[in-house]
Parts: C-alpha cells; sequence; structure tokens
C-alpha cells in the first residue's frame, strides 16, 4: 500500500476526517429543507411533496443492492465519489431553478439513488484504506465527522435562511461539492487496496467474486438484514411522532422543541461512536446491539408514558446512543461477516434495502395507530418491536467467529 508508517497513516486519516465532514455538509444540504421549499417557496401542497418523496424513496430502496454490486466493481472508487457530488449539486440547482414535478421528481429521484453510493462508498474506501486492527477506531471516526458535518450545515443553512433566502442554501451544496472533490483527490489512488475495499481477504491471490445468489443465502448476512429492518421499523417513526406529539401539547413552540430533539440526538451520537469502539474489545458486539436496540425499547416507552417536553427531549439521549452505537457496529460487523467474498458494497446495499423497507412501513403503520389508537399505543408498538430486535440481535453469532471461520475456509 501507499503508506508504511504511522505519519503517513495519520494523514491517511486527516484526509477521511475531512472527507466525511464535507460529504456530510454536501448531503445535509438538501434533506428536509427541499419539502419545506417546495411548500412555502414553490406552491406545492403537502400531498404533491408527499407523493413524489415517496416515489423516488421506493426507487432509492430498490436501487441500493445494484448499486452495492457497481460500487464493488468499479476500482476508481475516488472517480465515483466525485460524479456523485457532481450530480447532487446539479440537482439542488435544478430544484431551486425549476421547481417543476418532472424536474423535482427527477432529481429526487436522482439522490435518492445517490444515497446508496456515499455512504457504502465512503466505507469501502475506509475498508481500503485502513488496517484491519485500526478499522473500528477508524469506522468510530467517520461517524463523528459525519455527524459534526451534519450539525454545521444545519446551522449553517439555518443562519443563511434567516439572512437571507431559502433558495440561497441550494447553493450551498455546489460549494460543498467542490470542497468534498477536492478533498477526494487528495487520496492518493495507490494507497487504496482495491481487493480489501471490496471484500476480498488478505491472504486470497487473483480470486473472482461469489454470485450474488451466494452472497444473498449468507444466512448470517439475512439475519443481520433482518434486524436492520425491524430496528428501522422500530426507530424511523418515532421522531416524527414525538414531533407531533409536542406540536400538539406545546403550540408555537413546535420547531423550537423538533429542533432541540434532533441537536440532543446527535450531539449524544458523537461521544457514544468514540466511546463504542473504545470499548468493543471488552464488551463484545453482541453486548453492544443489545445495548443499541435496548436503548431504543426503552426511548419508545418515555415517548409512550411522558407528555413533559423537557423529559421527551431527554429521551433523545437515548436516540444517541442507539445511534452511535449502530453507526460503529454494522460497517465493522458486515466486513467480518462477508470477508472474502468481494461483494462487501454489494451486502451493504442489501441492508440498505432492508433498512428502507422497515423505515417506510413505520411511517405507515405507527401513523394508522397513532391516528386510530392514540400516540401512547404507537409508542407502546415501537418499543416492542426494538425488544423483539433486541432477540434478533442475542441469535447473530459473534461475527468475529464468523469471520475466522470463513479466513479458515480461504486457506
Amino acid at each position: 500500500m501507499w503508506f508504511n508508517t504511522r505519519n503517513q497513516q495519520n494523514d491517511i486519516d486527516h484526509r477521511l476526517d475531512a472527507l466525511n465532514f464535507f460529504l456530510a455538509d454536501v448531503r445535509g444540504g438538501l434533506g428536509a429543507f427541499v419539502s419545506v421549499f417546495l411548500v412555502t417557496a414553490a406552491g406545492w401542497s403537502p400531498a404533491e411533496v408527499g407523493q413524489v418523496l415517496t416515489i423516488s424513496g421506493l426507487i432509492g430502496i430498490a436501487a441500493h443492492t445494484p448499486l452495492g454490486a457497481m460500487i464493488d466493481a468499479i476500482n476508481s472508487k475516488r472517480a465515483l465519489l466525485i460524479v456523485a457530488v457532481a450530480l447532487l449539486a446539479v440537482c439542488a440547482v435544478a430544484i431551486e431553478r425549476m421547481p417543476t414535478v418532472p424536474v423535482v421528481l427527477a432529481a429526487d429521484i436522482t439522490m435518492a439513488m445517490l444515497g446508496g453510493i456515499f455512504a457504502p462508498t465512503v466505507a469501502a474506501l475506509t475498508l481500503g484504506l485502513v488496517r484491519e486492527h485500526g478499522f473500528a477506531a477508524r469506522l468510530a471516526r467517520n461517524a463523528v465527522f459525519d455527524r459534526v458535518g451534519n450539525l454545521t450545515i444545519a446551522g449553517v443553512i439555518g443562519a443563511l435562511g434567516w439572512w437571507w433566502t431559502q433558495s440561497a442554501t441550494f447553493y450551498l451544496v455546489p460549494i460543498f461539492a467542490v470542497v468534498s472533490a477536492g478533498v477526494v483527490l487528495t487520496i492518493p489512488t495507490d494507497a487504496v487496496d482495491n481487493k480489501r475495499a471490496r471484500g476480498f481477504a488478505a491472504i486470497q491471490g487473483s480470486v473472482q467474486p461469489e454470485s450474488l445468489w451466494t452472497t444473498m443465502h449468507n444466512m448470517k448476512l439475512v439475519l443481520l438484514a433482518v434486524l436492520m429492518s425491524v430496528f428501522h421499523f422500530a426507530n424511523a417513526s418515532m421522531l416524527p411522532l414525538v414531533g407531533q406529539k409536542l406540536a400538539l401539547t406545546h403550540p408555537g413552540l413546535e420547531s423550537t422543541l423538533l429542533a432541540s430533539c434532533i441537536l440532543v440526538a446527535q450531539l449524544v451520537t458523537i461521544p457514544v461512536a468514540i466511546v463504542t469502539a473504545s470499548v468493543l474489545g471488552s464488551w463484545g458486539q453482541r453486548t453492544l446491539l443489545l445495548t443499541a436496540c435496548g436503548a431504543l425499547a426503552l426511548r419508545g416507552l418515555c415517548f409512550a408514558w411522558f407528555d413533559n417536553a423537557v423529559i421527551l427531549i431527554a429521551a433523545q439521549i437515548l436516540d444517541g446512543i442507539a445511534a452511535g452505537i449502530w453507526d460503529v457496529l454494522v460497517p465493522l460487523i458486515l466486513a467480518e461477516l462477508v470477508i472474502g467474498s468481494g461483494r462487501y458494497s454489494a451486502s451493504r446495499g442489501m441492508l440498505g434495502t432492508a433498512q428502507g423497507v422497515g423505515g417506510s412501513l413505520s411511517n405507515v403503520v405507527a401513523g394508522q395507530i397513532a391516528f386510530s389508537a392514540g400516540y401512547s399505543a404507537a409508542f407502546m408498538m415501537l418499543s416492542a418491536c426494538a425488544l423483539i430486535a433486541c432477540v434478533i440481535a442475542y441469535q447473530l453469532d459473534d461475527p468475529a467467529k464468523v469471520q475466522a471461520q470463513r479466513l479458515q475456509n480461504l486457506q
């Protein structure tokens, strides 16, 4: 590999830090702000926005696995990231300049598909750049700088929208896209071990990746996909529902209270990700997974039992705990489960599809329960699903042992 000294490894770490920070700025520059812009500035109805987001979201979910296979097949992952940020910048400007249904739908579909490229490509690059013993710590740093980037861009967009106009925020995306592309180009091409980046083991020689059919029938991977689907079914609708609950009980403070919920979770996620990497060896992956699922279940119970705004916002600490653990463990466990397959990013795409299905169903089912039986019933149901995720997590064998067995089979 390109680097063989501690200073060179530190240099790679700093470049990955910058990459995660600025990519978060690019991706976070749109998000929910598109919906707000379309309703308030472009004259769209909430129903129209919902229809476009639903169509684009479903297409994005379906595209995760083939996009992952494409990421595996492409050695120039730097070029792929540059093309992706350029496309995202074009989408941002197009929505602001021509907020018509065809343009916005095309841009939203493109953005939904790009969502299946950024995180898997960065994870694959990290796998190809970082030695095995430092992978968990590096994933924690990725999560930290991604969250810091999200917080930064939210603050910048909020300030810019306050001082200027909503439209100006869309032009932040091209600016951060240029910076992100520049950071990507600072990573030397020969620093990336392309075989490791797609999931081949160091002991393997010239080999072909296993078929997607074989990968999809990896029972440990399937169990992880089920866990992700159930976890995100329990998680996805909690924040929107608690936002509605706060809005109904504290009229006039809707935006402030929801922003506080988001901020608390984001701030807690950062130290939890760091701690997760440091205690991984002593606690073990299964214990940490159970902690994340348990925190989610307890959060649902807090939302069901209490109406006090301070308590509900404080319960978001549990969201930060679950997210911080999840951000580090999922790409790490995946790398161990599919080592030697050459299908790391395709497997990541499978997990992305499972996560998307769980999250989409969550909003539909929990929303209907909240409408017919009340918010407490919806939160109790979501908490019960989080407990089911605990049971599934307990069934997941130690991925490190699975990795050792797979490596033994490859020798």
